[in-house]
């Protein structure tokens, strides 16, 4: 991997980890073209380059995030947690994320299995993405705000989100589905998702640093992981911005047929 490797990747990270496009099977196309080995090194910098679109994430929405973690403890403190929309908020997020940090830990090892062969794990499941997002977009009814959020929907959410762990799911793709298959209107689902995705990925991110830490040559490794976070970070940014601005008028149909297409040509060419 080069400099330009990492810039590059760090690039699709950034335009694909909100986009309901998959991050990860982009990462794995660039990975292709650019004949860079998938080997554990290059797998935790898919990982810990995600938190390069959580500093954008936390950037983006920190008034939000403000507000709901301090109702959140302030309701704890007065003995009323669910007495505000931020304070449920709080918790229904936690609810959210529940299910993936379970999945996730006991099938760690079944999952790291299906990179054996990832672009085929990669076009099933852009497949399986351009399914669910056509699915939502044709059956939802869309006419809920985030404001009426319940329990229910926050753990529906979350098993969405399990999706998300395997090779080439896209996790706001199913995560804002999910959304949207409970009732909730487009940017409300995007909102949610985007607001649940962040302990996942710091989650994820915090682990595979401990592991990077523990590597050979991890000092030389450094500048490779910061240019790919930073790009990551920028581009992140610039892409919730206008995927919260498309979807207020338009259809998930645009995704779905992308996903298709490209899951399809995986298949196809690999």
């Amino acid at each position: 991997m080069t400099l330009l490797h990492a810039l590059l990747l760090g690039i699709i990270q950034g335009l694909t980890e909100f986009i309901p496009v998959s991050s990860t099977a982009h990462l794995l196309i660039g990975q292709q073209l650019l004949n860079i080995p998938i080997d554990e090194k290059v797998f935790s910098f898919n990982v810990i380059i995600q938190l390069g679109t959580v500093f954008a994430l936390l950037v983006f929405f920190w008034k939000e995030y403000w507000h709901i973690i301090r109702a959140f403890f302030l309701g704890i403190w007065y003995k009323k947690p669910f007495e505000t929309h931020d304070t449920l908020l709080g918790w229904l997020l936690i609810v959210a994320t529940i299910p993936a940090l379970i999945v996730g830990f006991l099938m760690k090892d079944v999952i790291e299995t299906m990179f054996s062969d990832p672009l085929t794990q990669a076009g099933i499941r852009l497949l399986m993405s351009a399914a669910l997002l056509g699915l939502v977009e044709r059956l939802g009814r869309r006419t809920r705000k985030l404001e009426s959020a319940t329990w229910w929907d926050a753990l529906a959410v979350g098993f969405f989100q399990v999706l998300a762990l395997f090779p080439g799911a896209s996790r706001s793709g199913t995560t804002i589905a999910g959304g949207m298959a409970r009732g909730l209107d487009r940017p409300s689902a995007a909102r949610f998702a985007f607001l649940m995705s962040a302990p996942i990925l710091l989650a994820a991110g915090a682990y595979e640093s401990l592991k990077v830490i523990e590597m050979t040559g991890t000092r030389a490794f450094l500048p490779y992981l910061f240019t790919g976070f930073a790009a990551a970070a920028v581009v992140g940014w610039l892409s919730i911005k206008w995927l919260l601005g498309f979807l207020g008028k338009h259809s998930l149909y645009y995704f779905a047929a992308y996903c298709a297409i490209v899951g399809t040509l995986i298949l196809f060419l690999r």
